[in-house]
């Protein structure tokens, strides 16, 4: 199907550009407001590298397409980890043991066994969507402390240098030396990195509809691989331009950011029924890697070469299983 085929190679060569601008910006911002890249990547950056899923999991449930909205979730989160660090890893070396990173994994596993708890159910209704919610306000606000706490602290250089925000090891060509040029490229990458999802999204469905497999499996798969791919994209220019708290803030923040916001905000317009394939094998790989990623930060790893090929690979297994679980008839 060419049509499938044009759509997918022009999203992904659209998320490539917008996810480099996004980063620039993100980097641009951290370092002219004092604000440390850790929270920009958990925040602005994860907010927006998290809009495809947002877009996709509210128009699957509204068309009754729940394995594509909630498994478009729990897969790109399995993806975040796996993927989104592993490929990144094969080409540039990225730490995770950035000042705020422990924390973080830590709540994230919080809320990935919280949000399993809540699937056990095999519904998602508006009960859900309270819990949901009011954790990402509570994640928000802390951001927010974490933000203010920091700018009291310090200088704007001096926080650049402690919290790592890249300066020193950045080709100055890369970051926007106007905080609104900065600004400007965090809207462009905001706003393009959806659109650019959404051709590419749209060209895997078409093909993987070809496959014969369930909503279920499109949406831990190839949806969610879709989806994935503005944090792919993202991480994999943040790793190169050694920003490894914009990165690894990114991955952290986009999986809590699926879990509190999207489905938060999905469940509270529609309910969303919870496939059994998901209940019994996918909640499980995607917490085996929240807790791989809180190891990570733990032991303030650094994601090498060999790392990044035993990720990919994990993520390749993983595609495998579940579509040979999935497959129809």
């Amino acid at each position: 199907m060419p049509e499938g085929y044009i759509y997918l190679i022009g999203g992904l060569a659209a998320l490539v550009f917008t996810g480099d601008l996004l980063v620039r910006g993100a980097v641009g911002v951290a370092h002219r407001m004092g604000i440390p890249a850790m929270v920009i990547g958990l925040t602005i950056v994860a907010f927006g590298t998290s809009a495809p899923e947002l877009m996709v999991s509210i128009k699957s449930s509204l068309d009754g397409n729940s394995g594509i909205a909630i498994g478009n979730i729990v897969g790109s989160n399995i993806a975040n980890v796996l993927l989104v660090l592993g490929m990144p890893a094969l080409f540039a070396t990225t730490s995770c043991g950035e000042q705020g990173a422990l924390k973080s994994a830590k709540f994230m596993l919080f809320v990935s066994v919280v949000f399993a708890i809540l699937c056990l159910k095999d519904l998602l209704d508006f009960k859900a969507a309270f819990v949901l919610l009011a954790l990402l306000g509570i994640f928000l606000y802390e951001s927010a402390r974490i933000s203010r706490k920091h700018k009291k602290a310090s200088a704007q250089a001096a926080a650049a240098e402690e919290e790592g925000c890249g300066m020193d090891e950045l080709d100055e060509e890369a970051v926007p030396k106007s905080i609104w040029k900065a600004v400007l490229f965090v809207l462009i990458g905001i706003i393009g990195l959806p659109l650019s999802a959404k051709f590419a999204i749209d060209g895997a469905v078409i093909l993987a509809r070809s496959w014969g497999v369930t909503d279920a499996v499109i949406g831990l798969t190839v949806v969610a691989f879709g989806t994935s791919l503005p944090e792919l994209s993202t991480t994999m220019m943040a790793a190169i331009r050694n920003h490894s708290a914009v990165a690894i803030g990114n991955v952290i923040g986009s999986n809590i950011f699926n879990i509190l916001a999207i489905m938060g905000i999905t469940t509270a317009i529609t309910p969303v029924p919870v496939p059994e394939q998901v209940v019994h094998f996918d909640l499980w790989v995607m917490l085996g890697c929240a807790t791989l990623l809180l190891y990570f930060a733990n032991h303030s790893k650094n994601l090498t070469r060999k790392w990044g090929i035993l990720l990919t690979l994990g993520y390749v297994l993983y595609t495998a299983i579940v579509f040979q679980l999935g497959q129809v008839g």
